[in-house]
């Protein structure tokens, strides 16, 4: 058997990119791993990020006997995918902010990029604009405060509405804008409430789907389901179990680091 599909985050965001994959390989095996105890990534030094993300994803494709590796998470997908390729003997699937598919949505000409301060200035995402939306006015704002909304929403507790308000504000300094790319794996999972803060109506567009698809293709023949699928984290907590556990998975084992 060639084993599960891991998916790897800082947190619970890549449980969004979890539901697609469910629904688009129903029968697939999954394995979830998060570095919980350095959540958020978006706010750390880029050296120190790919080196914890490498020792992670070494740890967690070892644990989990994994048939390939998603990287659910914008900020370690445009810092270190290449690193992973290079280092892991897996295939390795990657996340990027959706600019590509919100120019082509968008009337306007005018969207919205809503991510973690390490991804709204990242060298790779001015590449999509430049190659994707060039002729898009591209509105750029880090709300690195909706991933802890986010994590504390999927595991059970109510979201701070003024707090997603506050967040979101800076997309709206001009009316034309129809589009927001949510740039961050946890941003999907907080879908309902930034639609709810929204003061008109405006398409939300993430990557998950086009992740799933692609993971498809990578992994032919994965593991078939048998119950909860497992489930490994830097700091197993109760919060966190209630959160895998809406996704089927079963409670999170401690992930060694050397």
């Amino acid at each position: 058997m060639p084993g599960p599909i891991l998916i790897f985050d800082s947190g619970v965001g890549g449980l969004s990119v979890v539901a697609e994959l469910r629904r688009q390989l129903p029968g697939a095996a999954l394995a979830y791993a998060c570095d919980n105890a350095m959540l958020p990534y978006g706010t750390r030094p880029d050296a120190w990020l790919v080196a914890r993300i490498l020792a992670v994803c070494e740890a967690a494709v070892a644990a989990s006997g994994c048939a390939a590796l998603v990287v659910a998470c914008n900020t370690a997908s445009t810092l270190a995918l290449d690193a992973l390729r290079d280092r892991l003997a897996v295939p390795v699937v990657g996340t990027v902010p959706a600019i590509k598919p919100a120019a082509r949505l968008s009337r306007s000409r005018h969207i919205g990029l809503l991510a973690t301060t390490a991804t709204v200035g990242r060298p790779y995402t001015e590449r999509l604009i430049r190659e994707f939306a060039s002729d898009c006015r591209v509105s750029r704002v880090a709300a690195d405060g909706l991933v802890a909304e986010a994590e504390r929403h999927v595991s059970g507790d109510a979201v701070d509405e003024a707090a997603i308000r506050a967040a979101l504000a800076p997309l709206w300094q001009v009316p034309t804008l129809d589009t927001v790319v949510l740039g961050c794996t946890h941003f999907p999972l907080l879908r309902d409430a930034l639609a709810a803060a929204s003061p008109w109506p405006v398409t939300l567009v993430d990557s998950s789907a086009a992740i799933a698809r692609r993971t498809g293709q990578v992994v032919s023949d994965p593991d078939p389901r048998r119950g909860l699928d497992p489930s490994l984290a830097t700091a197993p907590d109760a919060r966190l179990a209630r959160a895998l556990a809406r996704f089927q998975f079963a409670e999170p084992r401690l992930l060694p680091l050397g």
